[in-house]
């Protein structure tokens, strides 16, 4: 394989084009498998608003594209990075302008909680049908999260299933500054080691003050943490958002009455951004 990314013609330094839906859409696929990509550049060739400006077949060519190619959207296959969830976040770091579609091989509910906790502003399968990716990359484009329906449906269950279990919290639990300053941190989608950093201390430090935390607040996991302060506001005032919901959107919408999926496909409001996770421990 070669050792940088695959080039493509690059528009930076010119005029921005429109085509008859808006802006035309940059796009760099990022795709361990040749075939794929080029059919992807056939079905956007179609597109008068979408322009593939950049290609990397591995995961370290894929940062290299972020940087080298003017684009507003990655196309990332997640099986390129052994931590998927890991390489959005660095991604984002590295360039917070540039919006990340996620490709999964099939579709996987625990992955798709977790890359758009992580900061994912889309997850879509290898079986997406064509059309329905161009509207997914049209839409994040314009500031929207997506997912189709079968990953709003993911999404909402755990939102619904930590609703129930917070029939007996107390929404005005008291957190203490730093206790809310980590729990900030933790939805957030920082690790342990990067909230001690944060916070002047150690991992284990951390992870005694999430427990405490869970106690006073009668979660289980880091995704139940998330949803209950979506839910209840503990937390207000701190940066309680992921960075997928960083970018302008509209307002919140209520998690029980979700947009009509159009096509199996459809935004997700900020809110369900917010709280989608993996369940996992303190530590």
């Amino acid at each position: 394989m070669a050792s940088i990314p695959v080039g493509m013609e690059e528009q930076s330094g010119k005029p921005p084009v429109t085509g008859d839906n808006g802006p035309v859409v940059r796009v760099i696929l990022a795709d361990s498998q040749a075939i794929f990509r080029a059919g992807l550049r056939k079905i956007f060739a179609l597109e008068d608003d979408l322009r593939v400006v950049g290609q990397a077949e591995t995961a370290s060519q894929a940062f290299i594209a972020a940087q080298k190619f003017s684009a507003d959207i990655l196309l990332f296959e997640a099986a390129l990075a052994p931590n998927p969830a890991d390489a959005v976040i660095e991604l984002i770091k590295q360039n917070p302008a540039l919006r990340l579609v996620v490709i999964t091989e099939e579709p996987n509910e625990e992955l798709t909680l977790e890359l758009f906790r992580r900061g994912a502003h889309a997850i879509v399968s290898r079986e997406v049908e064509p059309e329905l990716l161009v509207d997914c990359l049209r839409k994040v484009a314009q500031g929207e999260l997506w997912l189709d329906s079968r990953g709003i449906h993911w999404v909402l269950a755990a939102y619904r299933t930590q609703a129930l279990r917070g029939g007996g919290m107390q929404p005005k639990a008291h957190l203490t500054p730093k206790e809310s300053v980590i729990v900030a941190c933790v939805t957030q989608g920082m690790k342990n080691k990067e909230i001690a950093q944060h916070v002047g201390t150690t991992e284990q430090v951390v992870k005694n003050y999430l427990r405490k935390v869970y106690d006073k607040l009668g979660v289980a996991d880091r995704l139940e943490l998330a949803l209950f302060c979506l839910n209840n506001r503990v937390i207000e005032g701190q940066s309680t958002v992921s960075a997928a919901v960083a970018a302008p959107t509209s307002s919140p919408a209520n998690p029980a009455s979700p947009p009509a999926p159009e096509n199996g496909s459809a935004s997700v409001a900020a809110s369900a951004a917010a709280a989608s996770g993996h369940r996992n421990s303190p530590s």
